[in-house]
């Protein structure tokens, strides 16, 4: 089963817009929805009269609430500023096979490549890689 950490932005995405199609990822069965409320907060302060649909949404998303410091070897060599970080850690603790982020900016020069065990991945990419992974062999 897919853990799937889903970053701030792709919590204020899906909740900006009702038709947005991140929200397919909350029809999903065989996955579980993490995040943190550190990725919540960051999502909640640019929603505004949003919120109740992103509380809605959250509905299905284990949060985590305190996240212990980073002691795993390996957090050296990771270059994200300090405010993303934090939700690299929280996905780590979480146990989560994927983090989904439209970052860009700061989780882009990652974007395919596996951080602490944590796959880094845009939305887009999953659902590319998982209808491949779920296509019947030939």
């Amino acid at each position: 089963m897919d853990v799937l950490f889903l970053d701030a932005n792709v919590l204020f995405s899906a909740a900006y817009r009702e038709d947005a199609g991140l929200r397919r990822l909350w029809a999903l069965t065989d996955v579980k929805l993490v995040s943190s409320a550190y990725a919540v907060e960051e999502a909640r302060r640019n929603l505004d009269a949003r919120d109740k649909a992103l509380d809605k949404l959250l509905e299905a998303v284990v949060i985590a609430t305190s996240i212990p410091p980073a002691t795993e070897q390996g957090w050296e060599i990771i270059a994200l500023p300090d405010k993303d970080l934090p939700i690299l850690q929280a996905a780590v603790w979480q146990g989560a096979t994927h983090l989904l982020t439209g970052d860009m900016r700061h989780f882009g020069r990652y974007f395919g490549q596996r951080l602490l065990g944590v796959l880094i991945l845009p939305p887009s990419a999953y659902w590319r890689l998982r209808s491949t992974n779920l296509a019947p062999a030939p």
